[in-house]
């Protein structure tokens, strides 16, 4: 008998950040999803130039996506990451990332700071939280 697909579990109960119950938020390299939607919301002069970054697969990016994020997979980043530069920002911009639930995203913050891209921060979560304390018309999915 083949296996049932995979189910999506019930949404948690959120704090007043909008993160689960107990989540080991980290300030220094995570910004919340509700702090990253005000963010895209009204940058103002404190985070000029904000780009969105998806470090999920093309399939992923495909199934659910948040609005003006620029794709660039996890396994590509290294040889695309000059396309997060803007001649006049360069690697000061701020860079919010974003995977399924955090994981890639915490990674590939990492690495753009690596780089030099020191305003880089994963969204806590990832779309799986985006969707849950942000932004239910995202889909959230099974992987």
């Amino acid at each position: 008998m083949p296996d049932p697909a995979p189910r999506i579990p019930p949404a948690p109960p959120l704090d007043a950040r909008g993160l689960p119950a107990g989540y080991p938020f980290k300030p220094d390299w995570e910004v919340t999803p509700r702090e990253a939607a005000q963010r895209l919301a009204d940058p103002g002069d404190e985070h000029p130039g904000l780009v969105l970054l998806d470090c999920r697969t093309p399939d992923e990016h495909h199934a659910a996506r948040i609005r003006g994020a620029v794709l660039i997979p996890l396994n590509e980043l290294e040889r695309r990451a000059e396309e997060l530069e803007h001649e006049t920002l360069g690697r000061g911009r701020a860079v919010l990332v974003y995977c399924h639930h955090g994981v890639r995203s915490m990674r590939a913050a990492s690495f753009l700071r690596a780089l030099g891209f020191s305003n880089a921060r994963s969204i806590a979560g990832g779309i799986d939280l985006w969707s849950i304390a942000v932004d239910p018309a995202v889909p959230r999915y099974a992987r």
